[in-house]
C-alpha cells in the first residue's frame, strides 16, 4: 500500500476539479492564503488593544449557585433546636 504516486494524486485532483469547478477551487485556496496572511500578521502584532483592556479587568463575577447576578443576598445559618 504505501505512499500515493504522481498519477493517484492526479486523479484526485482531476475529479476535485470536476465535481466544484476551478472556480471555486481557486476562490478557495485563495481565502484560505488570505486567512493565513491575517493570522500570521494578528500573531506578529505586538500588543492588542482590545486584549490588553478584558485582561486588566474581570467582565463578570461567578456567583454560587441559586444567586442572580447582580442581587446583593447575604447567607444566614439556621440553627434548629432539639
Amino acid at each position: 500500500m504505501g505512499s500515493f504516486s504522481i498519477w493517484h494524486w492526479m486523479v484526485v485532483l482531476l475529479v476535485v476539479l470536476l465535481l466544484f469547478g476551478s472556480g471555486k477551487v481557486s476562490n478557495l485556496m485563495g481565502d484560505f492564503a488570505k486567512g493565513i496572511k491575517s493570522f500570521k500578521k494578528n500573531m506578529a502584532d505586538d500588543g492588542d488593544v482590545s486584549m490588553e483592556a478584558s485582561a486588566d479587568k474581570p467582565t463578570s463575577t461567578i456567583s454560587g449557585p441559586g444567586v442572580q447576578p447582580g442581587s446583593q443576598t447575604t447567607q444566614t445559618s439556621a440553627v434548629h433546636h432539639s
